[in-house]
């Protein structure tokens, strides 16, 4: 049987409002998630045991943290199933930055996951595999779905937004990680806001979601940038590009992303920012194409 083969996108949170945290330690958000066109890729062919390989320009930075999401979920995905250890050889093709507020691991996990159950006709549906990814982080029920939705709770709780229209933007990493568990830390450590969710946009167009946004926030932005003060410098180059109408970091971070009214007007502002910064990473892209 030929390999499958699937994208794993790049998650963007267009903002992120974080709670304090519960007794478990836990922070309650709301979030308005999309994802990019551009992403990992993970493949899987049936084969003797199950094993894992990695590639791209990111796979390094992969392997020194240990990170082994895809192994995690394809192993609970076999206990689930009754299989033991599915028999596939997976390869990751790592072409997002590590640690970069994008759900990285989450989106390989959810995508592996759902290339394993079609390669074995595993009897299992999406409600079931979004159970399994969930075992890998707060993202990965939104990473295996892969489709714009406001997240709640743990950020589990999705409710899918098919209105959402496709955002021209800009994807930036000045080249520093910016592990989670830091950022909620350094989260806890200053002023604690509130996972409200805001009331939708006036409109579903892109114009007005974007002015939409612009009232809103990432409440782990400002501790990352007191952790890494290069998210700041990222933040300042996109906000500063040519025709950018908002500027934000996603996630955790590192990433930063910046909103345009036109796919045009991100390429240049990609070309713009990757001539002045030629050792970060840079990618125009349309969120939630």
């Amino acid at each position: 049987m030929a390999a499958r083969t699937a994208l794993a996108p790049a998650k963007v949170n267009l903002f992120l409002h974080v709670g304090p945290a519960e007794a478990d330690g836990y922070h309650p958000l709301a979030s308005l998630v999309t994802f990019a066109d551009f992403g990992d890729r993970v493949s899987v062919r049936p084969a003797g045991r199950l094993s894992l390989a990695m590639e791209g320009p990111f796979a390094g930075g992969l392997e020194e943290a240990g990170d082994n999401l895809i192994l995690k979920a394809l192993r609970d995905l076999g206990r689930v199933a009754g299989i033991g250890d599915p028999p596939l050889a997976v390869n990751l093709d790592k072409r997002l930055p590590v640690a970069a507020g994008l759900g990285g691991g989450s989106s390989d996990a959810g995508a592996a996951l759902r290339l394993a159950r079609d390669a074995l006709g595993l009897d299992l549906d999406d409600g079931a595999l979004a159970a399994l990814a969930a075992g890998v982080g707060a993202d990965g029920p939104m990473c295996l779905h892969a489709r714009p939705a406001w997240a709640a709770g743990r950020g589990g709780s999705l409710t899918f937004e098919p209105r959402l229209p496709p955002l021209a933007a800009v994807l930036i990493n000045p080249g520093v990680a910016s592990p989670t568990g830091e950022i909620y830390g350094a989260y806890d450590a200053g002023p604690v806001r509130s996972a409200d969710r805001p009331p939708p946009p006036p409109a579903w167009t892109a114009a007005a979601v974007i002015g939409w946004l612009a009232g809103l926030r990432n409440d782990l932005e400002a501790p990352a940038v007191r952790r890494a003060p290069l998210i700041a410098g990222a933040l300042e180059a996109a906000a500063g590009l040519a025709g950018a109408r908002l500027a934000r970091m996603s996630g955790s971070g590192a990433t930063v992303f910046a909103l345009f009214d036109t796919p045009g007007d991100a390429a240049a502002g990609a070309a713009r920012i990757a001539a002045d910064r030629p050792g970060w990473w840079i990618r125009p892209t349309i969120l939630g194409s």
